[in-house]
């Protein structure tokens, strides 16, 4: 096989001209080619008037070595590399291990046992997708809210109310086994090979119900609605769990526990420490989520070629260092999508980002965030948890007391000044928003930073201080405040117990706590076997 790297073809041909494209650059002619596989595509959109796709291609075809011969600095030789395994099979002797959480962590923890043999008990203290997706949209519609299931708690965790987003900055042999059984469960298959793949919260459900269907077949207890309460050790030893359940509590044998809370799990972080487990204080992020309208975007970011109807929607991914040496930045931004109501506690308003896999909504949204430290909120360890429900409680305050969320005009805010109404974005949130103006709602160093990062990010993406740009307050839970101490896999100092996930402070987004839930899974069987 032969491989083609930076095969850089204009946004105007598309993704159908591709194989004429490729066999033009080697020379040869179509017919010549008699399998290809993408193997990356991404945008290059630097020159705004000559926007490309970027391919990396494996192809076979007839006379492979005269075309590596003639087409040395465009083809090499291309060998397909060895895929990652999970390296247990077989196991299944003594106590079922026992994972708290379906999150991605969870989820994939879950899965790695169960297919080695273990079919351990899985906790989650929410309902299966299904039921959690009603609860979330009568929460949308109605304010009405259910603190078990909602945006951050159930099946899948909150990364299925979101974008999909499966992009990473870690490097680890365990991500294309991770992309290869989302598309086994039923996810795009463009995701293998996207420099920037996303699944979109419409399939990224369907993934999650599927995998809960085949962790059935292979023996696993899954229990719904089921709290980890507690925790029991002996000499350092993790014996048992306690767990509630529709008021009542029970004991559960658990010589070995994954736990992969969400960041969201307030309580769990607060159980955690009244039983000895150590935890640390972390550096997060606050801020607002921005909204633009996403044909601004795509003009910004492509130019011309946003009207070819080619190219994906538009994103962006900014961020500023201040002279005080904080940072601002975007993160978790959704093109064509809407910015959700995200609470988990009754007098909280929490935002977030999501969208469909089609990303075809009016509006794109991005979380604009400002880099908090200890320093900002005190070292004890859950006192990055209570800074963030100071937060959510000020928005739900200033946004009605109703669940609607406090809003302002990027125009109003740099000008300090309450906003009335919308311009021309018209805001996405629902129940609703409230306008005001931010400077009363967030802190002091929270809003100054954000308004030295407008103009400055602005010269990035034209457009992105636009005056008639909303700014919905407050988004809180981009990362864990806190995290759970861990000796390699285990918690510091305790057998049994196995932190991980994004809630442990180990990940960052579906992909790196999915591979993190992998990973744990390896150190449990390992002490097992």
């Amino acid at each position: 096989m032969i491989k083609i790297s930076n095969l850089r073809i204009p946004a105007s041909v598309g993704a159908d001209g591709l194989a004429a494209f490729a066999a033009d650059a080697l020379g040869v002619s179509a017919g010549d080619i008699k399998a290809l596989t993408i193997l990356k595509r991404s945008v290059d959109a630097r020159r705004k008037n000559d926007v490309r796709f970027v391919y990396t291609l494996a192809l076979s075809a007839a006379a492979e070595e005269k075309i590596l011969k003639e087409n040395s600095g465009l083809a090499a030789p291309y060998t397909p590399p060895e895929t990652y395994a999970f390296p247990f099979v077989g196991l299944g002797a003594g106590a079922r291990p026992v994972v708290a959480g379906l999150g991605p962590a969870g989820l994939f923890a879950a899965l790695c046992l169960a297919e080695a043999g273990l079919a351990p008990v899985v906790l989650e203290r929410g309902k299966p997708v299904e039921e959690r997706a009603r609860d979330v949209e009568r929460f949308w519609q109605t304010g009405a809210l259910d603190e078990d299931s909602n945006v951050q708690f159930g099946e899948g965790g909150a990364g299925t109310f979101s974008d999909g987003k499966l992009t990473t900055g870690i490097g680890d042999e365990r991500i294309s086994y991770v992309l290869r059984r989302f598309v086994e469960f039923g996810a795009p298959e463009d995701i293998l090979y996207l420099a920037q793949p996303h699944i979109g919260t419409d399939r990224l459900r369907r993934v999650v119900a599927n995998l809960r269907a085949h962790l059935l077949t292979l023996g696993c207890d899954i229990r719904f609605g089921h709290r980890l309460a507690g925790l029991s050790f002996d000499g350092g030893s993790l014996r048992s769990a306690e767990v509630e359940t529709g008021g009542e509590a029970y004991q559960l044998e658990a010589p070995h526990l994954i736990l992969a809370p969400g960041n969201s799990a307030r309580d769990t972080f607060e159980m955690l420490e009244l039983a000895g487990v150590r935890l640390s204080a972390k550096n997060f992020s606050v801020g607002v989520r921005i909204e633009h309208l996403q044909k601004d975007i795509d003009l910004a970011q492509y130019r011309q070629a946003a009207t070819l109807g080619t190219l994906p929607a538009a994103d962006y991914k900014l961020a500023v260092h201040l002279k005080g040496g904080r940072a601002v930045y975007t993160f978790c931004v959704c093109p064509g999508g809407a910015v959700i109501a995200s609470a988990s506690g009754t007098g909280q308003v929490v935002t977030n980002g999501m969208s469909e896999y089609a990303r075809d909504g009016v509006n794109c949204n991005g979380g604009l965030l400002v880099s908090v430290t200890p320093d900002d909120f005190g070292a004890s360890p859950l006192s990055g948890v209570r800074f963030q429900e100071a937060l959510e409680r000020a928005a739900f305050t200033h946004g009605g007391g109703d669940y609607r969320a406090p809003a302002q005009l990027a125009g109003d805010f740099l000008a300090r000044r309450p906003s009335r109404s919308c311009g021309t974005v018209t805001p996405t949130y629902r129940p609703g928003v409230r306008w005001c103006n931010l400077w009363d709602v967030l802190p002091h160093f929270v809003c100054q930073a954000l308004a030295e990062a407008l103009p400055a990010l602005d010269k990035s993406v034209r457009g992105f201080a636009h005056p008639d740009a909303v700014l919905t307050a407050v988004e809180t839970r981009s990362s864990s405040p806190v995290r759970i101490d861990r000796d390699g896999y285990q918690a510091a100092g305790l057998k049994g117990l196995y932190p991980c996930g994004e809630g442990a402070g180990y990940a960052g987004g579906i992909m790196s706590a999915a591979v993190d839930g992998i990973r744990t899974a390896e150190a449990l069987c390992a002490r097992i076997r």
